[in-house]
Parts: structure tokens; sequence; C-alpha cells
């Protein structure tokens, strides 16, 4: 489970903006590989590519040190870093910033989790910062995802609470909230853990997806079945589908738009904290925190596309056929377990994922080679002793589908071995086509655009 921390006020100009140096010797063709792929925040820069692929995960290691970072004010002078070619602005100063939706009329619409409220901000195409800012509703129970229904005209905002679905009347223009939230589902599942949840609907309007992360690190406490036991609780729950305390967790559940007839969609998906639908496909992806306490390098988070009924290894395996020997053995279940898409530095804490428009027009859009593409927030790792995460990568996609390489796209964030000052936690593409991401640490949002649009 992520650890949370208390930031300190943050001492800037809204108004700032840096245009990053270049960095040395790094491009798209000088990816780094195997062991020197893990590596740590003193590596992290603009520019530097990674790839891990199943076969590069070492032994397990019982060493795992708590290493909370420490967020502290940024220092003078202190931005975000980026490639060259953009420039970052502050775009609005929030109060714990976290994931980032677009409506369809342009609002940018941003949840405070633990102030139990939505915010939304306004901009002209191409503004460096944000020029109205609103609260939309309070009164909710820490949520996070959220999604506009019907997309094209939407007549509600479906929010994702800690435990409960809620949709609150909405019009296309609406800074405030016409209606109190209607409670569609009132409890999602019995027990606590991961507190996030997302929220996503099938480009057919017929299905809400809804992830739920685990309630333990490897169901520590789930009792032990027997083989014919299994077999029918999976039969009603899914394949690999968790029993006990982590009954309907770690996995992507499927609901109508009313909040009936739920189903299981994909399984052994520890913590999907990020839940997005890849607009060239269809298909919902998961931004994934695994589990811990095997190490400084094991196990990568992850983000992956998630097919119907597939099952990803949580709690008794990892990134395919790698047994977690601490649970007992299920090898009914080792040639099921599908190796996710793009394998990210362990602990870096993934939270959401957007993908590029692949033609978004706008003044502030992107050059041609990002369209298709994914940008991922990494909140940054609180149990390792070197620190990864703290940095929003660019995954690399081709005719749609990940290559399992990314790239350090916004970096910056950290201090020292001991302290930082940013933690990004959402994504979105504005509709001038510009990169917006929210960081919790110090509660800035953050502009992402072509320099000089």
């Amino acid at each position: 489970m992520r650890q949370p921390t208390i930031a300190a006020p943050l001492a800037m100009a809204l108004a700032a903006a840096v245009l990053a140096a270049p960095v040395a010797g790094m491009t798209a063709e000088t990816v780094r590989r195997g062991a020197e792929a893990f590596g740590d925040w003193h590596g992290d820069a603009p520019g530097v590519w990674r790839k891990i692929t199943a076969s590069d995960l070492p032994s397990v290691d019982s060493n795992s040190p708590r290493n909370n970072a420490r967020v502290v004010a940024a220092p003078a002078g202190a931005m975000p870093k980026t490639l060259p070619g953009f420039e970052v602005t502050a775009f609005a100063k929030l109060e714990g910033p976290r994931q980032i939706k677009l409506a369809p009329n342009g609002d940018l619409f941003i949840t405070e989790s633990q102030k139990g409220q939505i915010r939304v901000l306004r901009a002209k195409p191409g503004a460096r910062t944000a020029e109205t800012t609103e609260v939309f509703v309070t009164g909710l129970e820490r949520p996070f995802g959220m999604a506009f229904y019907p997309a094209a005209n939407p007549k509600w905002l479906y929010v994702a609470n800690t435990n409960s679905i809620v949709r609150i009347p909405y019009r296309a223009g609406d800074l405030k909230a016409s209606g109190p939230p209607e409670v569609l589902i009132p409890t999602l599942v019995s027990t606590g853990g991961h507190y996030t949840r997302d929220i996503a609907f099938t480009p057919d309007g017929k299905r809400m997806l809804v992830s739920i992360g685990s309630a333990s690190n490897i169901g520590e406490k789930m009792s032990v079945k027997t083989p014919a036991e299994i077999a029918a609780w999976e039969a009603e729950h899914g394949t690999g589908a968790a029993w006990d305390g982590d009954t309907g967790r770690a996995q992507v559940t499927s609901f109508n738009p009313e909040g009936k007839d739920r189903r299981a969609y994909g399984t052994g998906i520890r913590n999907c904290v990020g839940l997005t639908i890849q607009p060239a496909t269809g298909a919902p992806w998961c931004t994934t925190n695994e589990r811990d306490l095997l190490g400084d390098n094991l196990v990568p988070d992850y983000v992956t596309r998630v097919k119907a009924g597939g099952f990803y290894g949580w709690p008794w395996f990892y990134i395919g056929a790698h047994r977690d020997v601490r649970k007992e053995p299920r090898p009914d279940l080792a040639g099921k377990v599908i190796v996710p898409d793009v394998l990210l530095q362990p602990h870096s804490a993934a939270l959401q994922t957007v993908f590029y428009p692949q033609a978004p027009g706008g003044s502030a859009a992107f050059p041609s080679e990002y369209g298709g593409q994914a940008f991922t927030a990494l909140h940054g790792s609180w149990n390792r002793s070197a620190r990864t995460g703290y940095k929003v990568v660019r995954l690399k996609l081709r005719n749609g589908n990940a290559t399992g390489e990314y790239e350090d796209f916004l970096t910056g964030f950290v201090v020292d071995d001991q302290s930082v000052w940013g933690r990004p936690v959402g994504v979105a593409v504005a509709a001038d086509g510009a990169l917006i991401v929210s960081e919790d640490g110090n509660g800035t949002v953050w502009r992402v655009a072509p320099a000089g649009k």
C-alpha cells in the first residue's frame, strides 16, 4: 500500500515556465535494458528510455527497506524538467489534486480526494494558467476516478468514491453540480485497504468498468481451499479470483450503467489505480501497483490492456509464471497468467495513464509522433532503498500495441535521497493539446506544451 506524506507549502510563482536543456546522448535508440533498466532516480532525465521484460526479473531479496520520502517545499527556482522543444508552466494551485478528466467542453475536472471534493479548471485554448477555478461538488468519500456519461453529450458525471459509485447531474459547461450525488452502488467491497477506485465506460456505453485494488499485499489471511472449492469459486467469480477479505478485489469489475449486473472482467490485478479506455482499440487499460516485500527490484509496476476474462497473477504469480513463494502453490494457474504490456521500475507507484489523441489539433498540439502514445504518472516509491518514480513517462506504442519501451518525459521532482517536492498523480490532455499533470506533494497542476504554443 502506498504511504501518503504531508506536503509543505509550495513557494513558487504560478506563472513561471522553464524550457529544459537537451539531454546529451539520449535518443529513442538508446534504451536501457536488463539490469540497467531498473536503476533509480539518479539516472532519470528527460529522454532516457527503458525496457524491462519478464526475463529480466531478479531473484527474490527479502530486504525491503521502508524509505518514505520527505515532501518539502520546492527549492528556489525548482521546476519540472522536460524534453527540448517543450515548456512547463504552473497551471493552477489546488489542495492535493489527484485524478484529472477532460470534460467534452474542454473543462478539466480534478478530484481532491482528502478534501472529498471535485474542482473544475477552465482556461481558454493556449492559456498557460487556469482562468477559472470552481468547486463542483463537496461531501464525497475520498473520490478518485471520474467518467462522463454518455460520452458524446453527458448527462452525468460518475464518481468512484472509495467504497461506492455515485453519479451527479451534469450539463456541458456546469461549474457547480445542479443536484446531489445519486448513489448507484452503496458498497463496493466489505473491507478496507487500497482506497483509490477508478471508473470507465466501454465505447458502446453498455458497461461500466470499476477498478478495485486488493485489501492486502498478497492475501495473507486468505484461507486454503480444496481444488473442488476453488473450481466452484472461480465458476462464479472468475479465473484466479481472490476470496475472504479480498473477495471482489484485485480486479476490474463490470456493471451496467445503473450499477447492476455485477461481473468480474479481469482478475489478479493487485491494484489498478488508473483505468482508461484506449481510443484506437476500445480496450480498457490498467495502471497497476504491484506487491511489496520481495526486494528493491521486485515486483515491477505495470501498465497493460485488460482482456475480458484475463488473469494477471495476483496473489499466486507475478509477471507471467513467476510464482510468489509466500503463497501456497496453484499449478492450475501457471499457464493462465498474462504478462502485462509495459513493465515499469519496481515500486514506482504508477497511478493515472492517458492516451494522447491520434490527431489532436489545437494550438498546443504535440508533434505528430506523439499521436496514439500514452503518458503515465509515477507517484514515487516508499519501500525501495534507492527511489524510483516521481516523474511522468511516455509509453511507446506502435499500431496501438505497446513495445514495452518507455521514456522519461517529466522529471526533476526529487531533491536528494531523502526529499522530494512533487509527486505526480494525474495526467490528461487538454482541449488545446497540452498535457496537464497534477502532483499532490505541493498541490500544483502543471501544463506541458510545445515551446511557444
